[in-house]
């Protein structure tokens, strides 16, 4: 079949021509760049020899310390140092380094005190002629050092020197005297006045609007006071409980009051003296309701205060770490005594009057000698804080109630704790010895308990129980006929030996 040349003819599709060129020319091309590639520059052969030298400093610092360690070992084992511990304690003190590390004993410190004499040369350390006078003024700064006190003071201890003597050959003739009993009647007097305790019970109670702080007998055993929460502080008679006065003058809550050792003589005169929370202690007649006098408002608490057996001296017990003592005839604040680390809560007098002794919430007891005001025995031994103490008829003898639950007894002859009653179940708001012959301890306690205890001997007598909650304050007769017991239950109970036919 013949093809119609009438037909429009197509264009062809022709490729792209491509023209390759010699491969030995591409060859030389990358071996020229490899090459250029491979060679060093400058700058990157100056670093390395920078890294290298740096390496090699390094290197050479490492050992350099090394040899200076085993240098300093070579020489701390040559360094003689002190066998006594006091000794190597004090030239560690001399070099202001720690005397003492945690679990560190005496010849782990001599070796520590030869390496920091090898660090820092022999000649660091003191010679011991030096240091051992550094020791002793160190000692000297410890001793006793005193404020110079007023006149009114001084006149004060001189008064109380001279009565103290008078009170104390006294006791010591009766003492004399009681030595010479045959102790088969001793024997006999104390089981007779034991007995007579184990029948005590409530013979009567009263009732206030608030918790009852504190209660006391007057000396000649016709009244009872009685400081509340309320800030009122009133009267009762004796043995009936009749209400006889009431005390108006505290703003806050009364925390204690006291008779006068003279209270019988005029009831228009200063019978008795009480003190407040917010620091306030007033005096008082028997008969006005008001206030006779303030003595100079605390910064703190007062918590127990006390009189002289003088009557002339007023001491308080402070939270602001002290107590005082002032002439309640001049109102004037003769001594302010420091030397607890907490709150001092109770006060009290020797029967003699030439000491006191204090109880604070720190633990510990002082014993201080009023004519001089050295403290002449520290009471250590409780665990927690001391909410009472008072001292024995004998003179020597001390006994302490703390929040521990326990009573001690302390001998100030032998200036040694004697004996530690576990007394309750619960803190002891008040000790005392009776009276009379210190034949017995009572205790009262937050487990709203009454305990005596029999001295010497320690052993239980009888246990008084009534009280609702817990009890503040107690106190007893000096013939030990009754027992009065404050608490926070807003009631005040009168024991006697009869009391059980009372119920």
């Amino acid at each position: 079949m013949s093809r119609n040349n009438s037909e429009p003819r197509l264009p062809s599709k022709k490729g792209k021509a491509i023209h390759y060129g010699t491969l030995e020319e591409l060859e030389r091309k990358r071996l020229r760049t490899e090459a250029s590639s491979l060679k060093p520059s400058c700058s990157s052969t100056t670093s390395t020899k920078k890294l290298v030298d740096l390496e090699d400093s390094r290197v050479n610092s490492q050992q350099t310390r090394v040899l200076e360690e085993l240098e300093r070992k070579r020489k701390a084992r040559q360094i003689a140092v002190a066998v006594d511990d006091a000794e190597v304690r004090a030239h560690l003190r001399s070099l202001d380094e720690p005397m003492c590390l945690f679990g560190e004993g005496p010849a782990d410190r001599r070796e520590r005190l030869r390496q920091i004499l090898a660090r820092k040369g022999e000649d660091a350390i003191k010679p011991k002629n030096v240091l051992e006078e550094e020791v002793q003024d160190k000692s000297e700064g410890d001793k006793t050092w005193y404020h110079e006190g007023s006149e009114s003071l001084r006149l004060s201890r001189l008064f109380i020197a001279d009565f103290s003597l008078i009170r104390a050959n006294k006791r010591l003739i009766q003492a004399r005297q009681d030595k010479d009993v045959l102790e088969t009647v001793k024997q006999a007097r104390k089981n007779d006045s034991h007995n007579k305790l184990r029948n005590f019970g409530i013979s009567c109670s009263q009732v206030d609007v608030r918790p009852i702080s504190f209660a006391s007998f007057s000396p000649e055993n016709s009244f009872i006071a009685t400081s509340s929460w309320s800030g009122l502080c009133k009267l009762w008679s004796l043995p009936d409980l009749n209400q006889v006065n009431t005390f108006r003058g505290h703003n806050t809550q009364a925390s204690c009051i006291v008779f006068h050792p003279k209270s019988s003589q005029e009831k228009d005169s200063l019978n008795l003296a009480s003190s407040g929370n917010d620091g306030s202690v007033l005096l008082w007649s028997l008969t006005s309701s008001d206030p006779i006098a303030s003595l100079e408002k605390h910064s703190a608490r007062v918590s127990r205060i006390a009189f002289h057996p003088s009557g002339r001296f007023l001491a308080t017990a402070c939270h602001d770490k002290s107590w005082r003592l002032f002439d309640v005839e001049t109102k004037e604040e003769l001594l302010y005594q420091e030397g607890h680390s907490r709150e001092v809560f109770d006060i009290a007098f020797q029967s003699d009057g030439s000491l006191a002794a204090s109880g604070g919430l720190d633990s510990f007891g002082r014993v201080w000698d009023l004519r001089t005001g050295r403290c002449i025995m520290f009471l250590e031994g409780h665990l927690k804080g001391i909410l009472s103490i008072a001292f024995s008829p004998n003179g020597y003898q001390l006994v302490s109630g703390s929040e521990d639950h326990s009573v001690k007894v302390w001998n100030m002859r032998m200036r040694k704790l004697e004996y530690t009653i576990p007394a309750h179940n619960n803190l002891v708001s008040k000790v005392m010895f009776d009276k009379d012959s210190g034949s017995f301890i009572v205790s009262s306690s937050y487990d709203n308990t009454v305990k005596m205890w029999s001295h010497p001997g320690w052993t239980p007598i009888h246990t008084l129980e009534g009280h609702d909650n817990k009890i503040m304050g107690m106190d007893m007769t000096a013939d030990a006929s009754y027992v009065v017991t404050a608490s926070y239950d807003r009631t005040f109970k009168l024991w006697t030996q009869d009391g059980l036919a009372f119920l």
